[in-house]
């Protein structure tokens, strides 16, 4: 059960998250940003926002097998373009923050692939499911399962 209706209690704050949400969905390829949003949530442990990215995922076309791959695509690296697999590992940079994560090696893989504008949107992409997962978490949000959302 959710503990609280962000947008809601925090109209304000919750509609910027939903701008930056707009614009990363705008200016990010549709695939590349279901696999971002799928892994960054994977990541951080969202069972909302997993289920969300992977349903999403698989309404646009993605297969099952690459989106079931973004758990481990480290290792899956035959269902993803090179430009996919820079983008994932900076998901994966951005996502867990430290001192030695986001490096020189991570974003001159990405830039190589991406122009400064692709790479910005990418990382507003990032970041705002990093925020979507956070709300959720602490809210305690759940996928949805009923009629128009069932399991199989």
């Amino acid at each position: 059960m959710t503990r609280i209706d962000m947008g809601r209690t925090n109209k304000l704050g919750y509609a910027a998250v939903i701008g930056l949400e707009a614009y990363a969905r705008k200016n990010v390829d549709t695939r590349l940003y279901e696999l971002i949003k799928l892994r960054a949530s994977l990541l951080n442990g969202c069972g909302f926002c997993v289920d969300m990215h992977a349903t999403e995922g698989a309404k646009r076309g993605i297969p099952q097998r690459t989106l079931h791959a973004v758990g481990a695509w480290q290792h899956a690296k035959g269902f993803f373009e090179e430009r996919e697999l820079a983008a994932l590992a900076l998901t994966d940079a951005v996502t867990k923050l430290g001192p030695d994560t986001v490096t020189d090696e991570i974003w001159d893989a990405a830039a190589a692939h991406f122009d400064e504008g692709e790479l910005g949107a990418i990382v507003l992409a990032i970041s705002t499911i990093n925020v979507w997962n956070r709300i959720a978490i602490a809210t305690g949000m759940e996928p949805p399962i009923d009629d128009r959302h069932p399991i199989a």
